[in-house]
């Protein structure tokens, strides 16, 4: 009997480790995601650089912006097959970044200083891919927080994050005790979203509109076309603890601030460097830069955030589900994509997962949940080099799928659902 019940403990166990083996292969059910009963993923493609923001255009024509040339190539063009597998036909830009948009005929894509645009024709194809249509230059890029995400609107304008170059606009960035410069003068260039219009050469600055301002770094956005209004996901601040340990401990550095998704209207101020949001006390407080303690609580002209998230999750992907594919619980909604955390220690990382917001009439109108997790492969993230992927970039396909996109080896995932 003894020996019976080993060997059922020893093939249980055995059982277990080749699941997880499995999982974190991604060779298993679902490419190793865990997903609601009914929805179902697969890789389309699983190597193709570090890829960021994708478009998914009737046809099976995809676009994929690289954060790096992918030999030699900052757009990577697939080709989805009818074995639901996708194939590189092209690419061209040699420029790396994270912003890729499709719009009127058009292809819009960011380097971390310019956007450009591309036509395509009645197939989906670029009509002339090395000569494209400079539309915006000269914007600031510093050594963090450098990346362009875009999205445009239904009246001619295209919206770029700008994100600060400064952690918390410190004298000394993220030395340990040193305080806000007076009036974080690189809002005027930086930390906000600028409006251009999407047909216009070289437009810089002058010709753009600061939209909105206080806003640390934005990758995900989208156009919310219930209410036609912008949404952000900002990524909040880190190191908390590091800079002000007598008033912070290394758990709150963990938890805060909220990683927050703001509603934005023309000309919002949502408070970076000045405050931040702690989503346990539910209120704006006041930056230790810039006087506070924790508890003090920032100015109420700033703007509250319409979810808010656990810190350091990193959002890097927003999309409101307008197809018809998914059940009617996700119908413009928003998914968000969150890239995984570096600076949650002592507590363990976490983020590495796609997460559902209901909303109703242009807002949010439930509590969020994850949708698809195990990007990560592993059962615990300590350091964010376990993680085998971490998810980026959402698009949605013309038939009401959902695509993810990986950045550390370009996996592209696609998610379906079936009754």
């Amino acid at each position: 009997m003894k020996n019976s019940m080993g060997s059922v403990v020893l093939i249980f166990l055995l059982s277990a480790m080749c699941l997880t083996a499995a999982a974190q292969s991604g060779n298993g059910a679902n490419a190793g995601l865990k997903l609601a009963p009914g929805f179902s993923a697969k890789k389309i493609i699983d190597s193709s650089g570090k890829a960021r923001h994708l478009v998914v255009l009737p046809g099976g024509v995809i676009y994929v912006k690289m954060a790096r040339p992918w030999k030699g190539k900052g757009i990577v063009e697939l080709k989805e097959n009818a074995d639901g597998k996708a194939t590189v036909t092209g690419g061209f830009g040699d420029y790396g970044g994270t912003g890729i948009y499709v719009k009127n005929g058009y292809l819009y894509a960011s380097s971390n200083q310019e956007v450009f645009r591309y036509q395509l024709n009645d197939k989906n194809e670029v009509i002339n891919p090395d000569k494209p249509e400079r539309i915006i230059t000269g914007l600031k890029m510093g050594r963090q927080h450098e990346t362009k995400s875009i999205v445009l609107d239904n009246d001619g304008n295209v919206y770029v994050n700008i994100g600060s170059p400064l952690n918390s606009c410190q004298e000394k960035d993220r030395q340990r005790g040193s305080m806000g410069i007076p009036g974080c003068p690189l809002l005027d260039s930086a930390g906000g979203i600028w409006q251009f219009r999407s047909d216009k050469p070289d437009q810089s600055y002058p010709q753009g509109t600061r939209y909105a301002t206080g806003l640390r770094n934005v990758v995900g956005l989208d156009w919310n076309t219930q209410n036609n209004t912008l949404f952000v996901m900002q990524h909040g601040r880190d190191q908390l603890h590091d800079i002000f340990p007598a008033l912070y401990t290394e758990k709150q550095s963990a938890e805060l601030p909220a990683e927050c998704m703001y509603m934005i209207k023309k000309g919002d101020d949502a408070g970076f460097p000045f405050i931040y949001y702690d989503q346990l006390q539910k209120k704006k407080i006041l930056a230790p830069e810039y006087g506070g303690d924790g508890k003090k609580e920032g100015d109420a002209k700033y703007i509250d955030p319409v979810v808010a998230f656990p810190g350091h999750l990193a959002p890097n992907g927003l999309l409101f589900y307008t197809g018809n594919q998914f059940p009617e619980k996700y119908k413009n909604g928003a998914f968000v994509a969150f890239h995984g955390s570096w600076n949650r220690t002592p507590e363990k990382q976490e983020g590495y997962y796609v997460v559902f917001v209901p909303f109703k009439d242009g807002k949010p109108s439930g509590d969020w949940e994850v949708f698809a997790d195990g990007f990560s492969g592993v059962p615990e993230v300590v350091s964010p080099r376990q993680a085998q992927h971490r998810p980026c970039g959402l698009a949605q396909g013309p038939d009401g799928a959902l695509y993810v996109t990986d950045d550390v080896k370009g996996t592209i995932y696609k998610i379906e659902y079936k009754k």
